[in-house]
C-alpha cells in the first residue's frame, strides 16, 4: 500500500524550504482567524472569496461587485464592509455575494500555497469534512501554518497536530517530519481542548482579546461548526465537494 507523506511548514517563510514540492496538496491554515473567517464565510453561503495579499486591489474588485474583506493587525481595514471575524460572517445573508479577501497572514498563506496540485483552506471548523477529502484521494501533503508575521504560532500548530492525527491513524499518511512531531506532541499536551490550552499559552489570543474578539476566539477553536472545504483555483475560493 502506498503511503503519503506529510511535512509541515510552521511559518510561510518556511514553505519553499520544504522537500516535498511536486505532487502534493498544501493545507493552508490561519486560526485566528482568516481560514476559521473563510470557512465561515462559505457556511453564510458566499459564492466564491478572492485571497490577496494586497490592499491597493480591493477597490478595483468593489467596482466589479465584490464585497471587501480587510484586515490588519487584527483590526479591519477603512471602507472594508467586512473584516476578519468569522462571527460577523455567520451573522450575515451572504448567499450570492463575493468577496475580495485580504489579511495580515492568512490570505498570504493561500496564495503562497497556490503552487501545490491542489491547494485546501482548513481550520478546527471544518477539520474533518477536510480529514475526509484528504482520505478519500491521498497525495502527500504540506500544511502550511500561516503564524504570525512568519512567525510560529501555537494555535495553528495545534491544528496542525490534530489534522495529522487524524491523517496517520489511518494508515494512508505517515511522516518522520520533526515538525510534525512536534505538532502531534502539542496537540496530545491540550487533551484534545485547543481551545483552554491556547487561552493558557498563545500570545495571538491575547492579542485578539485586547481588541474585545473573545467570541472569534471561542468559535475559533470549535471543531466541525462549518462543514465546507474551500479550494482555491485560478487565484479563487470555492468550496469543493467532500465524501460524507
Amino acid at each position: 500500500m502506498n503511503v503519503s507523506q506529510i511535512e509541515l511548514s510552521l511559518t510561510p517563510a518556511l514553505y519553499p524550504y520544504r522537500t516535498l514540492k511536486e505532487g502534493h496538496t498544501t493545507v493552508a491554515v490561519d486560526i485566528l482567524r482568516a481560514t476559521t473567517s473563510i470557512c465561515a464565510a462559505f457556511a453564510a453561503g458566499a459564492e466564491e472569496i478572492v485571497p490577496l495579499e494586497s490592499l491597493e486591489v480591493l477597490d478595483d474588485y468593489h467596482a466589479r461587485g465584490y464585497l471587501r474583506a480587510a484586515e490588519r493587525g487584527g483590526r479591519k481595514i477603512g471602507d472594508a464592509e467586512f473584516g476578519n471575524s468569522p462571527t460577523e460572517y455567520l451573522a450575515n445573508d451572504l448567499h450570492g455575494q463575493r468577496l475580495a479577501y485580504s489579511t495580515t497572514n492568512g490570505t498570504v498563506s493561500i496564495r503562497k500555497g497556490s503552487d501545490a496540485d491542489r491547494t485546501l483552506v482548513g481550520s478546527f471548523a471544518n477539520i474533518d469534512a477536510l480529514a475526509r477529502l484528504l482520505l478519500s484521494s491521498p497525495q502527500n501533503l504540506v500544511i502550511l501554518c500561516s503564524g504570525w508575521e512568519n512567525d510560529f504560532s501555537i494555535e495553528d500548530t495545534l491544528f496542525a497536530g490534530a489534522l495529522c492525527r487524524r491523517l496517520m491513524d489511518s494508515g494512508l499518511y505517515s511522516s518522520r517530519h520533526d515538525a510534525v512531531q512536534m505538532a502531534l506532541a502539542l496537540w496530545d499536551a491540550c487533551h484534545g481542548d485547543p481551545y483552554e490550552y491556547s487561552l493558557r499559552t498563545a500570545s495571538h489570543v491575547k492579542r485578539l482579546q485586547g481588541f474585545g474578539a473573545d467570541a472569534d476566539i471561542a468559535f475559533a477553536f470549535r471543531m466541525n461548526t462549518c462543514g465546507v472545504v474551500p479550494c482555491l483555483k485560478e487565484g479563487t475560493l470555492h468550496c469543493i465537494e467532500t465524501p460524507q
